[in-house]
């Protein structure tokens, strides 16, 4: 074994496009203090040295693994977050969840990209707030109440 699980979780869904192996991953990555979460220094050590987090809608991007890690530490209350779809194949996943920042819910996309060895280089992140539809397309239309 060449690092953590989740980096071997990690490997396992690149080599075989496996996205049970992905979920479970990202699962334990976003365990935010359950018996699975990873602490900012161990999802330091499955990123690889050139990477990169963006968040174009803010127009912000996050250079280098150690910033990374420093931006966590630096996190005043974590989200937690609810999976809702992993999906994707070799080194490129996409991960869709709910984010709630303490009562301030958030939608995410994340987009990752991996090498060989389950290091993650790049990771894209869209964030959107839910909002009501307009009514003129109501009537083509299946609302989602509930659902994450």
């Amino acid at each position: 074994m060449h690092g953590s699980p989740v980096r071997e979780l990690l490997r396992r869904a690149v080599a075989e496009s496996d996205p049970v192996a992905m979920r479970e991953a990202i699962e334990r990555l976003f365990a935010q203090g359950g018996p699975h979460a990873l602490s900012p220094e161990a999802e330091y050590a499955i990123r690889a040295e050139d990477y990169i987090m963006e968040m174009p809608q803010s127009g912000e991007r996050i250079r280098g693994r150690e910033a990374m890690r420093a931006m966590q530490e630096g996190f005043p209350t974590p989200p937690t977050i609810r999976l809702r779809r992993v999906t994707g194949a070799g080194g490129v996943w996409v991960v869709e969840g709910v984010n709630d920042y303490d009562g301030d819910v958030w939608r995410v996309v994340l987009i990752l990209e991996l090498d060989a060895d389950g290091r993650i280089h790049r990771d894209t992140r869209y964030y959107t707030k839910s909002f009501d539809p307009p009514e003129w397309r109501s009537r083509w239309v299946e609302r989602m109440t509930g659902e994450v």
